[in-house]
């Protein structure tokens, strides 16, 4: 990170230290266990490839697209692959905020202070998450000597073993038939990413224009990572609501930015949606116990948890994300039974294709828009 005197707005060196020393131990388990486990994921994530090719039929028999990457990692080795992909993704709106800083010394020492504070910060939230992630394709992860990545700025995909161990125990689900069926919805995010070769800098793109009209000061931003970190410790006094109930990506918003946001939710939606659906659409052939799992883990998703884990899942948006999974995996049941496999697959032809947000809670306005037009 480019920095002024040496003091960075992130101090992400101190957020790794911190997110590893607060996440919390993973289920217990032997070394032997924990070979197998690994050695597992690896074999079903090979295995999920072949599955979610055929039924999406989104690369072409006999086409093979860029490489990425299957990491099996734990809870340290997530954290330290998210700093590593925050750090490249935030530099743009992190240089923004450095340029804002007053100047002088007094600038220089706000910098070293502002980031080891949000150094800090971003440790507490990630060691938080570290232990919920099952699995993530990392879009735009950049390579590391331990953190391999794809070529020319590829992703990896990384799977979570504890926490994987965690859940099929807490679901007493068949502990086979769960990692199989958590590395097909893995494995089609990677195949949305490798079999569409503009998607990768579409959404980079995306995401830089949003990041380019954010107009906020430091200080604002430390101020709501501080009110993050309180609902971590439990310092938020008992009965008092998160004001406004705003989450972090709602507190930058500028009106271009709520255009951007919009596609990128239409967007996201689309990705996880269509991971759910092809994870429930091939789970009957080769994850004899996928109607117990899904039941049960969409129980666990509804349910959540602890009221400190309902306050943090707002004040960061992961609720918008559960409301993704349901409206995309809605949108695209609907279009397959309308127009069929390949025609859902003209979702994928270029950022023109990809349905809006409204059109996410109308698919058949999609289909309209996409089909009907391109055949009178």
């Amino acid at each position: 990170m480019t920095s002024i005197s040496g003091a960075e707005m992130v101090d992400w060196n101190l957020a790794v230290a911190t997110a590893t020393r607060f996440v919390r131990p993973g289920p217990e388990v032997s070394k032997e266990e924990a070979r197998a486990v690994v050695a597992e994921l690896r074999r079903h994530a090979k295995a999920s490839e072949e599955h979610v090719r055929g039924f999406t039929r989104m690369i072409p028999e006999g086409s093979e697209p860029q490489d990425t990457p299957v990491l099996v990692v734990d809870r340290a080795g997530w954290i330290r692959a998210n700093v590593a992909g925050f750090r490249e993704l935030l530099k743009p709106l992190l240089d923004k905020m450095r340029e804002r800083r007053p100047g002088g010394p007094g600038g220089a020492v706000l910098g070293a202070v502002g980031g080891k504070v949000t150094g800090v910060e971003l440790g507490m939230l990630l060691s938080f998450l570290s232990s919920r992630v099952l699995g993530q394709y990392e879009t735009f992860a950049p390579a590391t000597r331990e953190l391999p990545a794809g070529s020319n700025g590829g992703g990896r995909l990384l799977l979570v073993a504890p926490n994987i161990v965690h859940v099929e125990r807490e679901l007493e689900v068949d502990p086979h038939d769960f990692r199989l069926w958590v590395c097909l919805h893995e494995e089609t995010h990677r195949t949305q990413f490798t079999g569409v070769p503009w998607l990768r800098d579409h959404l980079e793109g995306e995401i830089q224009s949003f990041l380019g009209e954010t107009d906020v000061d430091p200080m604002t931003v430390l101020e709501r990572f501080r009110e993050v970190a309180q609902s971590l410790a439990g310092a938020r006094p008992e009965g008092e609501e998160d004001e406004g109930g705003r989450s972090i990506v709602e507190l930058v918003q500028t009106p271009a930015q709520r255009e951007i946001l919009g596609r990128l939710t239409a967007v996201m939606s689309l990705l996880e949606g269509h991971a759910d659906f092809v994870m429930d659409g091939v789970g009957p052939e080769v994850v004899p116990s996928v109607a117990e799992i899904r039941e049960k883990f969409q129980q666990r998703r509804a349910r959540g948890a602890s009221r400190l884990d309902q306050a943090l899942r707002k004040l960061l948006g992961l609720d918008a994300k559960l409301r993704q999974y349901r409206e995309g995996e809605r949108f695209v049941r609907s279009v397959v039974d309308e127009v069929g496999m390949d025609g859902f697959n003209r979702v994928w032809t270029s950022p023109n294709t990809l349905p809006t947000k409204g059109e996410i809670a109308k698919p058949a306005d999609w289909v309209a828009r996409v089909h009907r037009k391109s055949e009178s």
